[in-house]
């Protein structure tokens, strides 16, 4: 339940960052963290859906669309 909780807090964290205009490094380095905290959930919740919602994020990111 805490490894969820870190994942709401940060999606809300970026959230609050994007609407006050956080820069692309700031805002991908949340990102980075919020990846972390969802594997960590993911590791302790299991499941198919978690599991393939981080795969996503990851390939996201990996991509580093915003060249930071």
């Amino acid at each position: 339940m805490e490894e969820a909780r870190s994942v709401l807090e940060r999606f809300e964290r970026i959230e609050s960052m994007r609407r006050a205009n956080a820069g692309p490094v700031e805002l991908l380095a949340e990102l980075r963290n919020l990846l972390r905290e969802a594997e960590a959930w993911a590791r302790v919740e299991g499941g198919d859906a978690g599991d393939a919602a981080v795969g996503q994020l990851r390939d996201a990111l990996a991509h580093d669309m915003i060249g930071a």
